[in-house]
């Protein structure tokens, strides 16, 4: 939102056939919808628009020509190219505008003038050692927060104390001091916390620390209209990293107690806005959907501010009393929107003419008993063809996390339309919110505490129980599949469960043991496992599927990136190379220089292409 209220900057992405890349361009669209503009060209790269005080100017992250690094770039509204503020080597991150226009804060880690040649080794102290698209973390790999003059160019670093990271700065709004985050790792610390640092916006100055929360899912630092205190999101103690709610906090500025806002809300705080007055819109995510709400920031009562529906709400910005978000729902990709007088307003319509052209699946929400009596939710995608009284090939797709949740929005995850697509192709598609994911509240998600593969499992089967017990999903023409923690669970599930007749396990693992220091998740282990030397039999336990392959007779696709730290290709390898040597059809697919989250859009296809195939080799067609 421009400082006016009278435009939104936002950035529209595209996949590219040639040259085969996503390419983003940075728009911006009036209060009243009346008029929508490119402001730049779609390249690579390009990213987090952020509107200067005066509202002249708008900066933006993207790769120049000529950069091999994404540089803050500054375009004047008033005409003109986009020039760069920077000429950093390293990579910037988070950045924000001072008060009065004349500098800018960012988080940069600093990065050679020129690729060593021949590379040097890489040497690791720290716990957290490896990150996905960040590599492996050296020594030399910390990020500090720098000051930018506008006019002259100048950079001069704020922070430089080799022992910490530090990101995400926001500046006070008198202009003297920026809050930002502080840890000895990449992310939160061994103890699973994060400072909060309050510092001098002068080189040399000292920081000092307001707080130390538990790490949350993602962090956002917002000093409040009056400068009085910050506001943060805080998650929960280290043993529920996975499955953790964040919440809404604010802590005076000058240090002192932290304050809940809303601890009574069992649900999870996405993302949140100050207003003028003493509110907050906020961000909710319950039972599949996320909505919005405004937040009384003294008493805590919360009002929902949109009715109530199937949709997904993101992005909240607020200024001059205007708030915008992004929105989706079962029909729609994410499209900015107005917040106004408790309605949503649309402004945007990029994806519309897409959507004409094609005709999507019927979602209906479901409910069912697992097991052992617990209430789970999911929702069902049928295809365009479907007609009552038939039995469907039925495919239980599985979503990642655990933590987050199956969403009445045609975007979740960014471009994966696989449900959809699925149900195009003749599927009855079943998305269950199995328990140790989001949504339903604490108990809920922890509910799987250092017991994989057990409870998930049966709220899984149960789903499909539930379509076979309607009429709906035929029995013997049954599939199952995910990505991430989704295709850790599809090995869970066909390690006990025969009647699947094709699987594709995407990014999973199967052999916890495995994964303890090949991928990013050591903070999770150590405080809700433990050490595989001394609980043992409990990371056996965890990782049944490996150790029960020989259970396992379902034709498998295995799949994953080349350059996956979050879930290791070799989770998948070591499941494919188990199925191959018990004569059970698999067969692996690994994309060269992709990480967890494909990129490249030919992949993007290929995947999609490849998915498909596997099932229609395996789970005939209707006669």
């Amino acid at each position: 939102m421009s400082p006016d209220g009278a435009w939104v900057a936002y950035v529209v992405t595209t996949n590219e056939r040639e040259p085969d890349e996503a390419r983003s361009a940075i728009w911006m669209v009036s209060w009243d919808g009346s008029q929508r503009v490119a402001l730049t060209a779609p390249a690579d790269g390009i990213g987090k628009p952020r509107w200067s005080p005066d509202g002249r100017y708008l900066a933006f992250l993207s790769t120049p020509a000529g950069s091999e690094k994404g540089q803050i770039m500054l375009l004047d509204r008033r005409g003109g190219d986009a020039r760069p503020l920077t000429s950093a080597t390293g990579d910037i991150s988070e950045y924000a505008w001072s008060p009065d226009g004349k500098r800018l804060a960012f988080a940069m880690v600093l990065g050679d003038e020129a690729p060593a040649k021949p590379p040097k080794p890489i040497v690791i102290e720290a716990l957290h050692f490896k990150q996905d698209e960040d590599g492996y973390l050296g020594l030399d790999r910390k990020r500090h927060v720098y000051l930018l003059d506008v006019e002259s160019r100048q950079i001069e670093p704020l922070t430089a104390d080799p022992s910490f990271n530090e990101d995400l700065p926001a500046w006070s709004p008198d202009g003297r001091q920026i809050a930002f985050t502080r840890t000895h790792e990449r992310g939160g610390d061994p103890d699973g916390r994060t400072d909060i640092d309050v510092i001098d916006a002068h080189a040399g100055a000292a920081p000092r620390t307001v707080i130390r929360p538990y790490a949350p899912n993602t962090q956002k630092l917002a000093w409040s209209p009056t400068g009085t205190f910050i506001a943060f999101l805080q998650g929960m103690e280290p043993k529920f990293n996975a499955y953790m709610q964040d919440r809404l906090f604010v802590v005076p500025a000058a240090g002192g107690a932290p304050r809940p806002l809303a601890d009574k809300l069992d649900r999870a705080v996405t993302s949140y806005a100050f207003s003028a007055d003493s509110s907050a819109t906020i961000s909710v995510e319950d039972d599949g959907t996320i909505y919005p709400a405004r937040i009384d920031l003294s008493g805590g009562a919360i009002t929902r501010e949109a009715p109530a529906g199937k949709y997904v709400v993101s992005g909240l910005s607020s200024a001059a009393g205007h708030t915008v978000l992004l929105e989706s729902d079962d029909n729609a990709l994410d499209e900015v929107y107005a917040l106004e007088g408790g309605r949503l307003r649309k402004l945007t319509s990029h994806n519309d003419a897409f959507l004409a052209e094609r005709q999507l699946g019927a979602v209906e929400d479901i409910r069912f008993k697992s097991r052992d009596g617990t209430e789970i939710h999911g929702l069902m995608i049928k295809p365009v063809s479907y007609e009552p009284g038939h039995r469907y090939r039925t495919l239980l797709w599985i979503h990642g996390g655990p933590n987050g949740q199956d969403e009445h929005t045609l975007a979740l995850d960014g471009y994966q339309f696989e449900p959809q697509m699925f149900a195009a192709k003749g599927f009855v598609v079943v998305r269950v919110n199995y328990r140790g994911g989001s949504g339903r509240g604490g108990a809920f998600a922890q509910a799987i505490l250092a017991d994989w593969g057990h409870k998930e499992v049966e709220d899984l089967l149960a789903g499909v129980d539930y379509l076979v017990a309607r009429g709906i999903a035929d029995a013997e023409r049954l599939a199952i599949g995910g990505w991430s923690y989704g295709g850790i669970l599809t090995d869970y599930t066909i390690a006990t469960d025969r009647r699947f007749k094709a699987a594709i396990s995407g990014a999973g693992s199967a052999n916890q043991l495995s994964t303890y220091g090949t991928d990013q998740y050591i903070l999770q282990y150590s405080n809700e496992l433990g050490a595989p030397w001394r609980n043992t039999a409990l990371w056996l336990k965890v990782s049944y599927p490996f150790f029960h392959a020989d259970r396992i007779h379902t034709p498998t696709l295995f799949l994953g990136g080349e350059k996956d730290f979050n879930v290791p290709v070799s989770g998948g390898e070591q499941m494919y190379q188990a199925l191959k040597t018990l004569g059970v059809p698999a067969q692996l697919v690994v994309y060269p220089e992709q990480h967890h989250v494909f990129t490249r859009p030919s992949f993007v296809k290929d995947l999609e292409e490849r998915m498909s195939d596997w099932l229609r080799r395996y789970v005939r067609a209707a006669p």
